[in-house]
């Protein structure tokens, strides 16, 4: 289970994003560090780089506040801005009901969901009926796991994996058929490590929108949107969203 320490990144990471006023706020942001390619420890620098944090410096910027970034396991997020420890959080968070009783949500700034991966080559897998009988590589414990265990009706070849990269490896060596888990982290693989190997097909499973979650009753809820939606129109959102994922999905 994770557990809910706050851990600082230290002064180097105690970023704070000026806004040319000495009278801004300064918010205290938390982030999990281990969710690529939205927030990861660049090993070079010993700074969090990622989608979530090139949205989170945007939003500061347009809505006014300064901010303190701290990094924390994912579980423990939610409690700790029910307890106060922190203001808003970014973490590629699912925006549900049940969360959205005891924290404030942002608009939902990204559309996820479950995705399939193939090798470049093959051209017999273009939609989830396809995966059937085939040999699946998915993640253990994962909500993609278990769609695939309720979906198919012959999932035998159903591999769960401890880690991403090794269902990726083994998709690569044709252990795999394919890959089935989530859309963002297939889609980063193939756009980097993965580039002319292997391809994402298929639309989204299980659709799921990720949002900025905030104290409950949060004065910044308004402003945060509002600079959400400013990075959209102006085509910034558009040019963060292709650096980390390539082309932007065309609007439903």
């Amino acid at each position: 289970m994770r557990t809910t320490w706050i851990k600082t990144l230290g002064a180097s990471l105690a970023l704070t994003f000026a806004m040319g006023t000495a009278s801004a706020e300064t918010l205290r942001v938390v982030t999990d560090p281990s969710f690529v390619p939205f927030e990861m420890m660049d090993q070079e620098t010993g700074e969090m780089i990622g989608f979530d944090m090139e949205i989170i410096a945007e939003v500061a910027k347009r809505a006014g506040f300064d901010y303190q970034l701290q990094t924390m396991d994912f579980n423990g997020i939610i409690p700790a801005l029910q307890t106060g420890n922190v203001d808003i959080a970014i973490a590629g968070i699912t925006i549900t009901e049940e969360r959205g009783k005891i924290v404030d949500f942002s608009d939902p700034y990204y559309d996820s969901g479950l995705r399939i991966l193939v090798r470049e080559d093959n051209n017999e897998v273009s939609e989830f009926e396809d995966l059937d009988g085939k040999k699946i590589g998915t993640k253990i414990g994962s909500t993609s796991y278990d769609f695939l265990m309720k979906n198919l009706d012959n999932n035998g070849g159903v591999t769960p994996y401890p880690g991403s990269s090794d269902m990726y490896m083994a998709l690569m060596s044709r252990s795999m058929d394919a890959v089935f888990y989530d859309s963002p982290n297939v889609g980063y693989f193939a756009r980097t490590k993965g580039d002319g190997k292997v391809k994402t097909v298929g639309p989204l499973y299980e659709g799921q929108q990720y949002g900025i979650a905030l104290r409950k009753g949060s004065n910044w809820v308004d402003k945060v949107n509002a600079a959400l939606a400013d990075i959209r129109d102006d085509g910034t959102y558009k040019t963060i969203y292709e650096k980390w994922f390539g082309p932007l999905p065309s609007a439903k």
